[in-house]
C-alpha cells in the first residue's frame, strides 16, 4: 500500500510539469520556448507550450507528433504584440492539451509554422504514460455447478512493464499450483461453496486490485432421469440428483410437455413448441408421480434441482408414452332391423376417449331361449346377420362394444330387433324464423343507425391545427362559429423543438410522452438560483383546475451539450416514478431565450411547499426562532426515505446522490427523495460502475465505491446512513474535522460517524450496520423501513407544534416563518473551513463539505472539484 500512495504522490506532482529542452535551436528559428518533457499515469491531464516571436503577421500554429500533424489537437494560440504597430514583433504562445493520458497519447511533440516560404520546426519534447497497472480484462461474475472446473481471466498492463498478476480467493492470495495458474487466465478445479475472486495486477509504481467476482456454486445436472411405472394416465419417474457443494438441495422442479409429432425428439437444451407444466417436489426422495395424463400419449419430461444458491441446468428431454386403455364408453347409436332372415345391426364410433387406437368392435345377440352369439366384427361400423331357422327368434337383442389392445370397453345397452320399415321422403318443414333470428336483426339494424348518425354528426365538424369546431349553431337569428381549442400541444412544433436541441435520438423519443404545452405554463418569483439554472414558483393549466408547480429552468447559453442531455436525462429518469416519497415528474415543455433560435428546456415538478429536508434541518437548530422537532419527526423523516429508496431499488434504479439536501418535504410534512441527476439505471446484473472520474459527494460516497467508482443498491444504503446521521443531527456536516481527500483513509482505517447527541441506540446501531465494510452485511431498503417504523410505533405520540417550520428564500434573504409560501432552494450557511476551498463563494457556501475541491497529494483515490467550482490550474478533470 505505501509503494501505491508513492506512486499516485509521484505522478500527481510530475504530471503537468513541462521542463523547456535545453538544447540549440535552428539558426532564424522563431521559437523561443521548446515543448518539455511530460511522464504522467493514466486519465491524467496535461499541457505541452510552444513560445515563438516573429515580425508582421502572426502565423498559424501547428502540432506534431511522432513527425505527423495532429489534425483535431485541443490547442490554443495567444498572440501579444510587442509594439504599439500591428506590423511590429508579436509574441504567440501555443498550449496543446493532454486531456486523460493514455498510452496512444505517448511520443515526441514538435511546433511547426510557416514563415515567408520556410518551415520551422521547435525543438521535440516527449509524453511518456507511466503508472499503476491498467485492468484490460477483468473477472466477471459467475455460477457454475458444484466441484466442476472453471476459468477466470484477467489481464492488466503498463506502462512500465513487465506487469505481474497475483489471483486471490476470498482476499487470500492463491499460490501456482493446486491446479491454479497466475497466468492471464485461472484454471480453477471447482468449488464446494460460492467464493469471491479477484486479482491483482503488479509493475514498478504500484499495485492495481481488479473487480471482486462472485462465483456462485449452483447443484450439478440430475441425472439417470427414468419411468419407474407407467399407467393409461399416470407416470412414476425417479432421478438421481448431482453434487450441490456444502448447501443441501431444497426442492426439484420436473416438467413436462406433450410432444409434438411435427417437431419430434428435442435434443440438448432445446425448449417445447408450448409452454410446459411444472410440478415442484420435496426432496428426498426423488422421485414423483404424474397424475391425470392423456392415455396412450407421448409426452417430454427433464428436472432441475434448486438449493440455497440457485437451480442447477436442466436435464435433456426425456421422451416418455404413457400405456393404452380400454375405451370409455359404448358405441353410439346403436340400431338393429330385420328383413325375412336377415338382419341389418348398425352403430357409430363412441364419443368419450378410445384412450388408444381403436382395433374393431365386438357383437352379441342373443333369443330369449337361445344361447349369446359374439362376433369380432373388425372395424365396419356395420353388419348383415344370417337368421336361419323356419320358426322367427323371439325377442332377439343386439349389443356391441368396442375394443384395444387394452382390452374390451363398456357394452351397449341391448337393442331389440325391430321389422323392416321402407324409408320415405320427410314432408317439407313450413317456414318460419326462430325468436332470436328476429332479435338479432333488431339489434344489427339498431347498430348501423347509431353509426349512420355519429358519422353525420362528425361531418358537421372541421377540425384546424388549433383545434377541432367550427360548429354552425343560430342564436337571436343569427349563424354563430363556436370554437374549440385543441387541448394538446402541437406535435409538428415539438419535433421542431426537440430537433433543434442537438441531443441524441434516444433522450428525443423518451421525452415526446412527456412534452406539455408551454403556453399552459405560467412563470411566478425565482425560488432558488444557481450557476446554471433556477428553480421558479409557477402554475400550470389544466383542464379544469390550475396546479401549483415549481418550475426548473436551465441557462442554455453558459451550458455545453452534455450539461443539457444530463439536464433533460434527470427529467425523463424521473418519469417512471411513481411513489408517494419519490419526487415525481409533471411534464417537460422549451420556451424562448436569448440564444436565437435556441430553445430553452423547462422541467415541471411538484411544488414542495417546505423546501429541501437539510435546510428545514439547519435552520430549526440556527435560525433566529429556533424550534426544536421531536424525535417522532425525524424518525418519520428517515421512514419517508427509507420507503422511497426501497420503491427506487425495486425499479432497479441507484440514486448515487442520496442526502438530505436532495430530499423535498411536502405540504404533509412528507419526504420525498428527488435529484436524480447522478441517478443510473441498471438493465443487467445489479451494480455500476462509473466509466469516467465526475464530481461526487465525498462524504456521503460508499468506502467500496471511493475505491472502485462502483455502485450499487448497496451503497445508496451507506449514504442512506450518513443521511440519517444528517436528520439525527439536523442538518450537521458529516464527519467534522475530516478534510474531503482524508475520507478514505479515514474510513479505511476502520472509522465511522460518531453517534449524535439524543439519537437513540437503536438509531445509531442502525446507520452503523448501513457503514458495514462488506456491503453483503449492510441491509436492504426493505429491511430499513420496517425496522424505523416499528422504531416510530414504539415511540410515544409526539405533541402537534403550534407552528411548522419553513423555508422561505425571498430576494431580501432567507429566514424561519410558519405556514406561508413556498421553499425549495438551497439556503446560504456558514461552511466548515475544513471541508471547503479558497474558490468557494459567498452564493456557494451551502455546497460545502461535499466535494472534493483542492488538489491533494494525499494517497488513496482522487475525486474531482464541487460543482460550479473551477479546479486548480493543471488539475482539471479530476487531474
Amino acid at each position: 500500500m505505501g509503494r501505491v500512495r508513492l506512486a499516485w504522490c509521484l505522478a500527481l506532482c510530475c504530471w503537468g510539469c513541462a521542463t523547456p529542452k535545453d538544447t540549440q535551436t535552428e539558426v532564424g528559428s522563431p521559437f523561443v520556448g521548446n515543448p518539455g518533457n511530460i511522464t504522467g499515469a493514466r486519465g491524467l491531464t496535461g499541457t505541452l507550450r510552444c513560445e515563438l516571436q516573429v515580425q508582421g503577421e502572426p502565423p498559424e500554429v501547428s502540432w506534431l507528433r511522432d513527425g505527423q500533424i495532429l489534425e483535431l489537437a485541443d490547442n490554443t494560440q495567444t498572440q501579444v504584440p510587442l509594439g504599439e504597430d500591428w506590423q511590429d514583433e508579436w509574441k504567440i504562445v501555443s498550449q496543446l492539451r493532454i486531456s486523460a493520458l493514455q498510452l496512444s497519447d505517448a511520443g515526441e511533440y514538435q511546433c511547426m509554422v510557416h514563415l515567408e516560404g520556410r518551415t520551422f520546426v521547435s525543438q521535440p519534447g516527449f509524453v511518456g504514460l507511466e503508472g499503476l497497472p491498467y485492468f484490460l480484462e477483468e473477472p466477471e461474475d459467475r455460477a457454475v455447478p458444484a466441484n466442476t472446473p472453471f476459468n477466470l481471466s484477467c489481464q492488466a498492463q503498463g506502462p512500465p512493464e513487465p506487469v505481474t498478476l497475483l489471483w486471490l480467493q476470498d482476499a487470500v492470495p492463491l499460490s501456482p499450483v493446486a491446479g491454479y495458474s497466475s497466468q492471464h487466465s485461472l484454471q480453477a478445479p471447482g468449488l464446494n461453496k460460492s467464493s469471491s475472486f479477484s486479482c491483482e495486477a503488479h509493475n514498478a509504481k504500484g499495485v492495481t486490485t481488479s473487480r471482486t467476482a462472485t462465483i456462485t456454486v449452483l447443484p450439478q445436472r440430475p441425472h439417470h432421469l427414468h419411468v419407474v411405472s407407467r399407467h393409461p394416465t399416470e407416470l412414476e419417474v425417479a432421478w438421481t440428483p448431482g453434487l450441490s457443494g456444502i448447501y443441501p438441495l431444497t426442492h426439484c422442479n420436473l416438467q413436462a410437455v406433450l410432444s409434438d409429432d411435427g417437431v419430434g425428439v428435442w435434443l440438448g437444451e432445446a425448449d417445447p413448441p408450448e409452454e410446459p407444466l411444472t410440478l415442484q417436489v420435496s426432496v428426498p426422495p426423488h422421485q414423483l408421480r404424474l397424475e391425470k395424463l392423456l392415455p396412450h400419449t407421448p409426452y417430454h419430461i427433464r428436472v432441475s434441482c434448486t438449493s440455497s444458491q440457485g437451480p442447477s441446468p436442466w436435464t435433456h428431454w426425456l421422451p416418455v408414452e404413457t400405456t393404452e386403455g380400454v375405451p370409455l364408453g359404448p358405441p353410439e347409436n346403436v340400431s338393429a332391423m330385420r328383413n325375412g332372415s336377415q338382419a341389418l345391426v348398425r352403430w357409430q364410433e363412441p364419443k368419450l376417449p378410445l384412450q388408444g387406437t381403436l382395433l374393431g368392435y365386438r357383437l352379441a345377440y342373443r333369443g330369449q331361449d337361445t344361447p349369446e352369439v359374439l362376433m369380432d366384427i373388425g372395424l365396419t361400423q356395420e353388419v348383415t346377420l344370417e337368421l336361419r331357422g323356419d320358426r322367427p327368434v323371439a325377442n332377439l337383442t343386439v349389443s356391441v362394444a368396442a375394443y384395444t389392445s387394452a382390452g374390451d370397453g363398456p357394452w351397449s345397452l341391448p337393442v331389440p330387433l325391430e321389422p323392416w320399415r321402407p324409408v320415405s321422403e320427410p314432408p317439407p318443414l313450413a317456414f318460419s324464423w326462430p325468436w332470436w333470428y328476429v332479435l338479432l336483426g333488431a339489434l344489427v339494424a339498431a347498430a348501423c343507425v347509431l353509426i349512420l348518425a355519429l358519422f353525420l354528426v362528425h361531418r358537421r365538424k372541421k377540425e384546424t391545427r388549433y383545434g377541432e369546431v367550427f360548429e354552425p349553431t343560430v342564436e337571436r337569428g343569427e349563424l354563430v362559429v363556436r370554437y374549440r381549442v385543441r387541448k394538446s400541444y402541437s406535435r409538428r412544433t415539438t419535433e421542431a423543438t426537440l430537433n433543434s436541441l442537438g441531443i441524441s435520438e434516444e433522450l428525443k423519443e423518451k421525452l415526446r410522452d412527456v412534452m406539455v404545452d408551454r403556453h399552459k405554463v405560467a412563470l411566478g418569483k425565482t425560488l432558488g438560483e444557481g450557476e446554471f439554472g433556477a428553480v421558479m414558483e409557477g402554475q400550470l393549466n389544466q383542464d379544469d383546475s390550475i396546479l401549483k408547480v415549481a418550475v426548473k429552468t436551465m441557462k442554455i447559453a453558459i451550458c455545453t451539450r452534455s450539461e443539457l442531455e444530463d439536464f433533460l436525462s434527470e427529467a425523463v429518469c424521473m418519469k417512471e416514478f411513481d411513489h408517494p416519497n419519490v419526487m415525481r415528474l409533471i411534464g417537460v415543455c422549451f420556451q424562448g431565450s436569448d440564444r436565437e433560435g435556441f430553445p430553452e428546456p423547462v422541467v415541471i415538478l411538484p411544488f414542495m411547499k417546505h423546501g429541501d429536508l437539510h435546510s428545514f434541518l439547519l435552520y430549526s437548530r440556527l435560525g433566529d426562532q429556533p424550534v426544536f422537532l421531536p424525535t417522532q419527526m425525524l424518525v418519520k423523516f428517515m421512514a419517508d426515505i427509507a420507503s422511497g429508496m426501497e420503491y427506487l431499488s425495486t425499479k432497479r434504479f441507484i440514486h448515487r446522490d442520496l442526502a438530505a439536501r436532495n430530499c423535498m418535504l411536502n405540504e404533509n410534512m412528507s419526504v420525498c427523495v428527488a435529484d436524480f441527476g447522478l441517478s443510473k439505471k441498471i438493465y443487467n446484473g445489479d451494480y455500476y460502475r462509473q466509466g469516467r472520474i465526475a464530481k461526487m459527494p465525498v462524504k456521503w460516497i460508499a468506502i467500496e465505491s471511493l475505491a472502485d467508482r462502483v455502485y450499487t443498491s448497496k451503497s445508496d444504503v451507506w449514504s442512506f446512513g450518513v443521511t440519517m446521521w444528517e436528520i439525527a443531527t439536523r442538518g450537521q456536516t458529516p464527519y467534522p474535522g475530516v478534510e474531503n481527500s482524508e475520507i478514505y483513509d479515514y474510513l479505511r482505517q476502520g472509522n465511522r460517524l460518531k453517534q449524535p447527541v439524543d439519537c437513540l441506540d437503536g438509531l445509531y446501531a442502525l446507520m452503523s450496520r448501513c457503514w458495514e465494510l462488506n456491503p453483503r452485511d449492510r441491509p436492504s431498503f426493505a429491511e430499513l423501513r420496517e425496522d424505523l417504523e416499528n422504531t416510530l410505533k414504539a415511540l410515544p405520540p409526539a405533541q402537534e407544534p403550534d407552528e411548522i417550520l419553513y423555508v422561505n428564500m425571498d430576494e431580501g434573504g432567507s429566514h424561519l416563518e410558519p405556514r406561508g409560501a413556498a421553499g425549495g432552494a438551497d439556503p446560504p450557511t456558514q461552511p466548515d473551513p475544513k471541508d471547503s476551498c479558497s474558490c468557494l463563494t459567498a452564493a456557494d457556501v451551502h455546497s460545502a463539505g461535499r466535494y472534493v475541491l483542492c488538489p491533494s497529494t494525499a494517497p488513496g483515490p482522487t475525486l474531482s472539484a464541487d460543482r460550479g467550482c473551477p479546479a486548480p490550474p493543471g488539475q482539471e478533470d479530476g487531474a
